[in-house]
């Protein structure tokens, strides 16, 4: 009996998962998929490692300071002041401790500029962008490969 009620709980977590799963991956753009479009890209500048780059795709940081990185995923928390974010470290180096961590950050973008600042876990989020934990950078673009020269009968390419 205790074996039988084991196997429909389990089924019945399954089946609960896989719900769940099939309404997240619908086509209407998440909160999160929506607040972090304009982040999308490369950015390059000063944080409080330094010199420091941010990748972010899709929901995915990749921050980046001298030899030590992070692979963050991000999510969207609900905040008054401005826009908020959970990051949970996936992977980091060269130090292997900080997996598993929750970082949480405000954003803000003027003029190209992105400033983010972390607060820790028990803190309320900062209304003002402090110095401690600033980071301020600009987006670069990629760069576009040149064309090779054309020879001199060869024909224009639209």
């Amino acid at each position: 009996m205790n074996k039988a009620l084991n196997g429909q709980f389990l089924w019945g977590a399954f089946a609960l998962s896989l719900a769940a799963l099939l309404a997240a991956c619908q086509s209407t753009p998440t909160r999160t998929a929506v607040e972090l479009k304009p982040l999308q890209g490369y950015w390059e500048g000063e944080g409080a490692g330094g010199k420091c780059s941010i990748t972010i795709t899709g929901n995915s940081l990749h921050y980046r300071a001298g030899t030590t990185w992070y692979e963050t995923t991000l999510y969207y928390l609900q905040t008054q002041t401005h826009s908020s974010y959970a990051a949970t470290i996936k992977d980091c180096g060269p130090s292997k401790d900080a997996i598993g961590t929750v970082v949480f950050v405000i954003f803000k973008i003027e003029d190209g500029t992105l400033t983010l600042t972390t607060y820790g876990p028990s803190d309320e989020p900062p209304k003002t962008f402090t110095s401690a934990n600033l980071y301020v950078v600009k987006k670069v673009e990629p760069q576009k490969k040149a064309e090779p020269p054309k020879k001199p009968n060869e024909p224009k390419t639209p």
